[in-house]
């Protein structure tokens, strides 16, 4: 019996490249329509917006086969959630999920979320929380993103937590009707990710 094993170091499990059934939404496999990167429902409450940009790696080159999702507020500040005692929204999701595609681009249509309270009250900046998931990393990375021009940031508990030289990592620019929002996974640009 000869061994087959490979030689050398195999490599370890990381969060990414995906298959396809994992984001297609209403395609071939209809089990999975539960979600998409359209958030926007007709009784939706707030602003609708676009929110378009890339994913690259640390050279700056895009990422093809990334996926982002992302959880959010309403436009009031209500979150989908059944469980909670305050503030409850049936109607508006708050989840998404898309693949970047060859140029490593992605885009979620949703609705401009409103202010939330954090676990002491305090008032944070309307963001949306959003999640990275790529080859090469064995674990997904968790960021915010924020919307420039919204007075409630200099008030942001969590923003003001991070280096005001690197705050400007989590603003999403504004664009003509869209949100411009990039997503460093390293380098000079590295978006700013938190521990949880």
């Amino acid at each position: 019996m000869t061994d087959t094993k490979p030689s050398g170091i195999t490599p370890s499990q990381t969060v990414g490249p995906y298959f396809k059934y994992g984001l297609t939404p209403g395609a071939d496999y209809r089990w999975n329509d539960a979600f998409g990167n359209n958030l926007v429902t007709p009784d939706a409450v707030g602003e609708r917006i676009r929110i378009e940009g890339q994913v690259f790696d640390g050279d700056g080159v895009p990422i093809s086969d990334s996926m982002l999702e992302i959880w959010q507020a309403d436009g009031q500040g209500r979150f989908a959630d059944q469980t909670k005692a305050t503030l409850p929204n049936a109607a508006f999701r708050g989840f998404g999920r898309t693949g970047t595609d060859k140029s490593g681009a992605f885009a979620f249509d949703t609705v401009k979320p409103g202010q939330v309270a954090d676990p002491d009250g305090k008032p944070q900046a309307p963001h949306i929380l959003l999640a990275v998931y790529a080859r090469g990393m064995t674990q997904q990375t968790y960021s915010r993103i924020y919307f420039e021009s919204e007075a409630s940031n200099a008030m942001d508990p969590v923003l003001a937590l991070v280096p005001a030289d690197r705050r400007d990592t989590l603003i999403a620019k504004k664009q003509g009707a869209s949100y411009r929002f990039d997503v460093h996974l390293q380098g000079d640009k590295e978006t700013v990710f938190f521990d949880l």
